[in-house]
């Protein structure tokens, strides 16, 4: 799976974005995917992932209720759509994908996208 990430930018401290990831190469929608994001000089961190049918979720606790992930199997994107943004989310955010199983462990994931920079200003 080929994956490209797109939709960072600069924004400010409480504003919204939207991520998209789009997939080409297999079957999209054999594939659970998820959105991390690295911090300079931090390690990757789980952000959220979504089931091959999109029907279940899993946030990271520090974006609860802010962020939102969903996919179009249809169109072969995934997206995260990002309110109430906070400086402390300015992260390099990436989208990955792996085989039919859910995990929000990021050594689990097979493929990986280059990943868009978002940067929130307070």
């Amino acid at each position: 799976v080929q994956l490209q990430a797109s939709g960072g930018g600069l924004v400010q401290a409480r504003g919204s974005l939207r991520l998209s990831c789009a997939a080409s190469g297999r079957t999209f929608s054999n594939y659970a995917m998820g959105w991390f994001r690295q911090a300079p000089g931090k390690e990757r961190e789980f952000v959220a992932t979504i089931t091959w049918t999109g029907g279940t979720t899993y946030y990271a606790d520090s974006v609860k209720g802010r962020f939102t992930i969903s996919r179009d199997n249809a169109k072969n994107t995934l997206y995260l759509q990002m309110n109430g943004l906070k400086p402390e989310d300015t992260a390099v955010y990436l989208c990955a994908a792996r085989y039919k199983i859910v995990s929000i462990a990021t050594h689990e994931y097979e493929y990986w996208g280059q990943g868009t920079q978002v940067t929130v200003s307070s």
